[in-house]
């Protein structure tokens, strides 16, 4: 189904070297906000830079792909020392395809990682790329992510 994710958590720091490399991959596509900070911050949340140093140690090549702009994924991505996609035109596969050209892997090496169903999920499963969804760090303000919210809910996994 195109709305279910590969697997769920509750935080991103729960993914683990071990458990990627258990299933083959050798990069995380990254969604920016509500994933590895919140909404236009410009600091991971805490625990983020320790977790992606892991899985650079581990030998796991993080990547950025976000539907945000470059003047706000450049700076993000640069501070923590991580390659990026920006505009990546999620759920389309267009930022998804980017990355993998980038990083000269092949789908079934890599997998996405985002808190919303219908960019990060759906644009992974439409790219035939393993997703891995992790809940939202805080809940949104803004009118249309409520409504956004409200609609993925009957799809939200358990974990």
């Amino acid at each position: 189904m195109l709305f279910k994710p590969y697997k769920a958590f509750k935080s991103i720091l729960e993914i683990t070297p071990e458990m990627l490399k258990s299933i083959g991959i050798k990069a995380i596509l990254l969604d920016l906000d509500n994933t590895l900070t919140t909404h236009n911050n410009p600091r991971p949340a805490d625990g983020v830079p320790e977790w992606l140093d892991n899985m650079k140690k581990a030998g796991i090549k993080p990547i950025i792909v976000s539907n945000n702009h470059a003047p706000r994924v450049e700076p993000f991505a640069k501070a923590l020392g991580i390659n990026y996609i920006p505009e990546g035109a999620k759920p389309l596969p267009i930022g998804y395809n980017r990355a993998l050209k980038k990083l000269h892997l092949r789908r079934e090496q890599v997998c996405a990682v985002g808190d919303q169903i219908f960019t990060d999920v759906l644009g992974a499963n439409l790219a035939g790329i393993r997703c891995f969804f992790v809940y939202p760090i805080e809940p949104e303000t803004h009118f249309f992510f409520k409504i956004k919210r409200a609609a993925e809910k009957p799809f939200l996994p358990k974990i």
